[in-house]
């Protein structure tokens, strides 16, 4: 048993008291194989007048948070512990039929995958052109390799930027650039996948970086990457930010088909623009020594 407990604080600040609107968080860990609830708890200071659950279309469970009267300060503290099991090897068992690129999606299972193929900037052929360097001569190349060939390329060939600002800059410009945060690299991967005929989608979550890789790229906030569908082996994990391939080390909160739909905290408040002073954001995870040390 491997428990890790995380920590995930938000603080919003204002200059003068302001009113709250409704506030969505997407906080808790999605229950799997790999990683199993052990114990969850969100404290919302100034506690709200209800907080009431719901899963969203992709399953995610969500918080939503109504406020009464009028704070400087929101601060939103959500602490949990998991039993994680990851898969440390990928175990790549892919149906024959999809063993190498290209292949088809089975027909009943393209009719659900459809939204998550489609290509949300067709437009923008450098994408294509770029994903396209990771296929192999003789019109055949191994499915795995290429997927793994290219969160690698990812990982090795740009660079990792923190962006606290909102937003996911569009694959284009992360091509060009050449740099990006978690969310830009997830998106671009998703986007040249997309491009090649995979089902890809976003994966909001946080990241356990142990002593032995310290060189993890996005810890201390949440952290974002992808799955690609594969037959046989379903919704596989691909984090181009670090180049982990499988669950290693990832904990996954909540999927969605574009990173918009899996912000972590998105809400508003009532006041003037100039009266937001600033947000911090602190996540920590750490590996728990005894099933005691998680409690409390």
């Amino acid at each position: 048993m491997t428990l890790l407990q995380v920590s995930h604080k938000t603080i919003y600040s204002y200059a003068t008291p302001v009113r709250f609107g409704e506030h969505r968080m997407l906080v808790r860990p999605r229950d799997s194989m790999e990683q199993t609830l052990e114990s969850f708890s969100l404290r919302i200071s100034p506690e709200p007048e209800s907080v009431r659950w719901i899963h969203d279309v992709f399953g995610n469970g969500i918080a939503i948070a109504a406020f009464e009267g009028e704070a400087c300060e929101l601060r939103i503290e959500a602490q949990m512990v998991l039993d994680h099991a990851p898969e440390f090897t990928p175990n790549f068992e892919i149906d024959a039929r999809a063993r190498f690129y290209p292949f088809e999606y089975a027909a009943a299972d393209a009719i659900d995958l459809g939204p998550t193929a489609r290509r949300q900037f067709p437009e923008q052929t450098e994408v294509d052109a770029w994903a396209r360097r990771f296929l192999g001569g003789g019109g055949k190349t191994n499915t795995g390799n290429l997927l793994m060939t290219m969160t690698y390329a990812i990982k090795e060939g740009f660079k990792y930027l923190r962006r606290p600002d909102p937003g996911t800059q569009t694959p284009a410009v992360t091509l060009s650039s050449r740099q990006g945060t978690c969310r830009d690299f997830a998106w671009l991967m998703m986007e040249a996948c997309r491009s090649l005929g995979f089902s890809a989608r976003f994966v909001t979550g946080y990241l356990y970086s142990p002593a032995r890789d310290g060189n993890y790229r996005g810890g201390g906030a949440t952290h974002a990457w992808c799955q690609v569908y594969l037959p046989g082996a379903g919704w596989v994990e691909f984090d181009p930010t670090n180049g982990i391939i499988g669950t290693r080390d990832l904990i996954r909160v909540g999927v969605a088909r574009e990173p918009r739909q899996a912000i972590p905290i998105a809400g508003t408040f009532i006041g003037s623009k100039g009266d937001y002073v600033g947000m911090d954001v602190e996540v920590r995870v750490e590996r728990v020594t005894s099933p005691q040390d998680g409690m409390g």
